[in-house]
């Protein structure tokens, strides 16, 4: 039964679902929160909990990186941002949370113009390093032929080429695109792509080698890209269906298996059970642990789509402080609205529908929900 919609005479649409739109549904078996595993591997690296940072100077900083390591998740830092333009920048992150609202994005595309200083990407990766935690960081695919070597030189342990949209093919007029294929080719470390929003497009991210894809486009909480570009991808379906893409490319490989990372839409716990329940290996957050009391951005977030110098397609958002990273992730809780105890809930809501791990829980039945984003409860 096809799910197009006509929207008129001319043009018919596919009904896509958010996270608030889908709920998951127990089955007939329970379990105890104790008994459930929501540990995570992807190539050589385990970690305890399904959990990257999101690469974004409000949310991981060295420090904050180390942290999260620390607690089971895997801190991604942004290579762009200000640890590799300053060598301190814990003045400028302090002026940025000050900020008066109508100077801000101003203000960020002129301090993000600094130029990146290869040394300080060698710099920042061999302090996570030195943490003795997994160490990520992050370029974007107008960056990564520029500074790949020196990430790879310091050490990086997962490569992470993240854009608002990554695509296995690039066409130009201008300058010669990356050719994934070929670079991850030719690279020793596990190289995880996105964004990605369509079964097609993480097909082919996946053919290039990719060990991981990340899912999502324009649904951060600091992203303005559906209002000012006009594309949006709906989670709960875009993580669907970049689960069919792993399904089937692992059929066409021969046993290759690519995780799959939800990337955007993630702000809450409920929001984290859900794109594991409909598919994802582990998910990439960002509005969550920029909550945290340890984040550079001091209760504020943002991403490097808010500084864009010819097109901003983000904002600089008020998220708040609502307790350490640890408590973010691990609890004690005490709000009631799932931003605090991440983990917890996940467990939780893997022992009341009655499965033991990650994998078996992507199997777990979703109904389309009844409810609106606004009444969600």
């Amino acid at each position: 039964m096809s799910n197009e919609i006509e929207i008129g005479r001319g043009k018919r649409g596919r009904r896509a679902y958010s996270f608030d739109d889908v709920a998951v549904v127990p089955s007939r078996r329970t379990r105890d929160p104790q008994d459930v595993s929501v540990g995570w591997q992807i190539d050589a690296y385990y970690v305890d909990t399904p959990v990257l940072a999101a690469p974004m100077d409000s949310v991981m900083s060295p420090a904050t990186a180390i942290r999260l390591g620390e607690l089971g998740g895997i801190g991604v830092l942004d290579l762009e941002g200000l640890w590799t333009r300053y060598e301190d920048p814990e003045p400028l992150l302090q002026e940025i949370a000050e900020l008066d609202g109508r100077d801000v994005t101003a203000r960020m595309q002129e301090i993000y113009s600094r130029p990146i200083v290869p040394e300080l990407i060698t710099q920042r990766l061999q302090e996570i390093r030195a943490g003795g935690v997994t160490v990520a960081g992050k370029l974007s695919p107008q960056r990564t032929q520029e500074h790949w070597r020196t990430v790879v030189e310091a050490g990086v342990d997962l490569f992470v080429i993240r854009g608002t949209t990554v695509s296995a093919e690039h066409v130009s007029s201008t300058a010669e695109p990356l050719n994934l294929k070929r670079f991850i080719y030719e690279l020793d470390v596990p190289v995880v792509v996105g964004g990605a929003g369509t079964y097609t497009a993480a097909l082919h991210l996946m053919r290039t080698g990719a060990a991981g894809v990340l899912v999502g486009f324009g649904g951060g909480a600091a992203h303005t890209t559906r209002t000012s570009l006009g594309i949006h991808t709906p989670m709960a379906t875009a993580v669907a269906d970049v689960a069919a893409a792993r399904r089937d490319y692992l059929d066409e490989s021969g046993g290759r298996y690519v995780h799959v990372i939800a990337d955007g839409g993630v702000g809450r716990s409920g929001d984290l059970v859900k794109a594991i329940a409909c598919g994802a290996d582990a998910v990439m957050l960002g509005s969550s642990l920029a909550r945290a009391e340890e984040a550079p951005g001091r209760g504020w977030h943002w991403g490097s789509e808010a500084h864009h110098p010819q097109l901003p397609r983000g904002e600089r958002v008020r998220v708040g402080t609502v307790g350490s990273l640890e408590q973010i992730l691990h609890g004690p809780s005490d709000q009631p609205d799932g931003t605090v105890n991440l983990v917890g809930a996940l467990r939780r809501a893997m022992a009341t529908t009655g499965y033991s791990d990650l994998k078996e829980f992507q199997r777990v039945e979703v109904v389309v929900s009844p409810y609106t984003p606004n009444n969600n409860r």
